[in-house]
């Protein structure tokens, strides 16, 4: 009787042994690496009020990024109280398509709420209006980040370059050129307050390029 009271105690403690070194070894299987936040401008602020002129129809170019690596969807930020030259990415945030694109996107939105807007590549020969092309608007991402200036405190930094001209064939005629430079408070020291920052710092660069092309007539 003994005996296999031992017999049995002896198995019941192998096969706690057993069990414990099957857990182990499957926490010490590698885990898959986490996935990246990802992250877009979210839904368009709400257009104003529809004008009962409908403003001259626009083309739009190809949003261009020279100051971003070509495609990239990296968020990236700046440590400007350490190096404020350094363009750093963060490691688990992303966007969701490149920033030129998502601020096309954006342009194209909110500036279609008083007039039409046409992408510049989407004919060889924009349509006329009243008998002339629509006047193209090119506009230049030259600075695309969240700028630390300390731990703690962050904002979002949006320059563009904005440059209406007109197309008149073999040459066009500038009519206007400006740099719009917004700066927004991050809610947030993370990706998560930059993104949110971006989106707001670059929906303000949008209403006031559209302000601007009010009053060169456009």
């Amino acid at each position: 009787m003994r005996t296999s009271l031992h017999t049995a105690r002896t198995r019941s403690l192998a096969a706690t042994a057993a069990l414990a070194w099957l857990l182990a070894g499957c926490s010490a299987l590698p885990q898959p690496p986490a996935q990246p936040m990802r992250y877009d401008f979210g839904l368009a602020p709400q257009p104003a009020t529809a004008q009962a002129t409908p403003r001259a129809p626009l083309a739009l170019a190809e949003v261009e990024a020279p100051a971003l690596p070509d495609g990239s969807t990296a968020m990236f930020y700046r440590l400007a109280y350490a190096n404020g030259q350094e363009l750093r990415p963060y490691l688990q945030a992303r966007w969701t398509q490149p920033p030129a694109l998502l601020l096309q996107q954006r342009l194209r939105g909110q500036l279609g709420a008083q007039r039409a807007v046409l992408l510049s590549n989407e004919g060889v020969a924009q349509p006329r209006s009243q008998g002339s092309v629509p006047a193209l608007l090119r506009v230049d991402i030259e600075e695309f980040s969240q700028v630390f200036d300390a731990p703690a405190a962050s904002a979002a930094v949006v320059r563009l370059r904005a440059t209406l001209v007109e197309q008149s064939g073999a040459a066009d005629r500038l009519l206007g050129q400006r740099v719009f430079d917004v700066r927004t408070p991050a809610p947030s020291a993370d990706a998560a307050g930059g993104a949110r920052a971006l989106t707001a710092a670059s929906d303000q660069a949008i209403a006031e390029i559209d302000a601007w092309l009010s009053q060169l007539g456009h």
